[in-house]
C-alpha cells in the first residue's frame, strides 16, 4: 500500500502504534477503586485486555501492554525483566495503572496518556491536541533521506541541505532528519502555537536545538515565505492535512476528539494546504531545490484506501514557475518551467 493510501487508512481508523486504531463508541465507563486479586503485571494486562475489548477499544491487548509497561518504566511489556512479570505490584502502581486505562475507556490515543513515543528512534513527548506522527510519517522520513543521499548535499558533505517543513506537529519529521543528517538545518514552521511548544520541547530533550529554527506561521497567509530567516531552502517537506472536510466526522472518535482538526482537514476537495505549498513553491525553493511530493486523488485514496498509487513525485522548481502535467486522472506530475 502506498503512503498517503495506508495513512489515509489510518487517519481513518486511529492512531494505534501499527496505525489501525478501530472502533467507534464512547465507553461510559467511570474509574473503579482497584481490582482485588489482581497483583502481577501480567494479570493486570490480562484484566484490561478484556476489560477494552467488552468495552470496544481497539487494540485492547497492545493498549493494556503499554499502559502495565509504562508504569513499570519500560518501552514495551515484552522488555519488561521476566521476573516483573510476575511480581506482584504495590498499591500505587496499581492505582496508576487504573487511572491510566480509565482515559484508555475515554478513547483517548495510547500516544497522550502515556505522554511520549518513539519515532524514528527517537522519544518525542506527545500531547494533546498536537498531531500524532503515524508509522506511514516514518516512511515518509527515510524517503526523503533517500532524496538526500542521491543529491549533491548528502550527508558528511560540504553544504548539507537547509530543510522546511511545513506544518510540524511534534516536531517529529524535521528533528529525525537533524539527528540522521548532522549538517542539515531547519525551519520549521506551524499555524498551531500547541505544536510550536511541543516541537521547542522536543529540540530541547533531543538537544537539537542549535540546527532548527521553530517558527509560529501560518503559510496560507500572504507572503508568509517573506517571514523565513533562512531561505531559498533545499528541500520542502511535509505531512499536509488532506482528508475531505466533509468526512471528519467519520474519523475515529481518538483522532476526531483529541487531535487538532487543523491538522486533518484539508478542505471540500482535502488539498488546501497540498495547493499553497505547490504554489509557493518557487519562492521557497533553491533553482536546484526539491520538493518531495505525494499527490494522487483523495476521492480515489477514499474510495479504494489498500489500492496502491504512484504517490511519490519530485518537482524540480524553478523561480518562473512551475506547470502541471496531467499523467492522468490519478496523479498530476510537476515539472519546471524553463524561461
Amino acid at each position: 500500500m502506498e503512503l498517503w493510501g495506508r495513512m489515509l487508512w489510518a487517519l481513518l481508523s486511529g492512531p494505534g502504534r501499527g496505525g489501525s486504531t478501530l472502533g467507534w463508541a464512547f465507553s461510559s465507563w467511570q474509574p473503579q477503586p482497584p481490582l482485588a486479586g489482581l497483583s502481577s503485571a501480567t494479570e493486570l494486562v490480562s484484566h484490561w485486555t478484556r476489560v477494552f475489548e467488552r468495552r470496544g477499544i481497539p487494540e485492547a491487548r497492545e493498549s493494556s501492554e503499554y499502559i502495565v509497561a509504562h508504569v513499570l518504566g519500560a518501552k514495551t511489556f515484552q522488555s519488561l525483566r521476566p521476573a516483573l512479570w510476575t511480581q506482584p505490584l504495590t498499591s500505587q502502581q496499581l492505582q496508576c495503572i487504573q487511572e491510566l486505562s480509565s482515559r484508555r475507556l475515554q478513547r483517548m490515543p495510547v500516544q497522550y496518556i502515556l505522554g511520549e513515543w518513539d519515532f524514528q528512534g527517537l522519544s518525542l513527548r506527545m500531547v494533546p491536541p498536537v498531531f500524532i506522527p503515524r508509522p506511514e510519517t516514518e516512511e515518509l522520513v527515510e524517503w526523503v533521506l533517500e532524496e538526500v543521499a542521491q543529491r549533491s548535499y548528502a550527508v558528511g558533505s560540504p553544504g548539507s541541505p537547509l530543510i522546511l517543513e511545513v506544518g510540524c506537529g511534534s516536531g517529529a519529521i524535521s528533528l529525525s532528519l537533524l539527528s540522521q543528517l548532522p549538517q542539515s538545518r531547519v525551519i520549521a514552521v506551524d499555524k498551531g502555537e500547541a505544536a510550536i511548544s511541543l516541537t521547542h520541547e522536543n529540540a530541547q530533550r533531543l538537544q537539537l536545538q542549535d540546527r532548527i529554527w521553530i517558527i509560529h506561521l501560518d503559510m496560507t497567509s500572504e507572503r508568509s515565505w517573506t517571514h523565513l530567516p533562512w531561505g531559498p531552502v533545499d528541500l520542502v517537506v511535509s505531512n499536509p492535512p488532506y482528508i475531505f472536510h466533509q468526512d471528519m466526522e467519520q474519523l475515529a472518535p481518538e483522532i476526531r476528539s483529541y487531535e487538532d482538526p487543523a491538522a486533518l482537514d484539508g478542505g471540500e476537495e482535502g488539498m488546501d494546504i497540498i495547493s499553497h505549498i505547490l504554489a509557493l513553491a518557487p519562492q521557497l525553493l533553491k533553482d536546484s531545490g526539491h520538493l518531495p511530493g505525494q499527490e494522487a486523488d483523495p476521492a480515489e485514496l477514499q474510495r479504494r484506501p489498500s489500492n496502491q498509487h504512484p504517490l511519490f513525485l519530485t518537482a524540480q522548481a524553478f523561480p518562473q514557475g512551475l506547470c502541471h502535467s496531467e499523467t492522468s486522472s490519478m496523479q498530476t506530475q510537476l515539472c519546471p518551467v524553463r524561461g
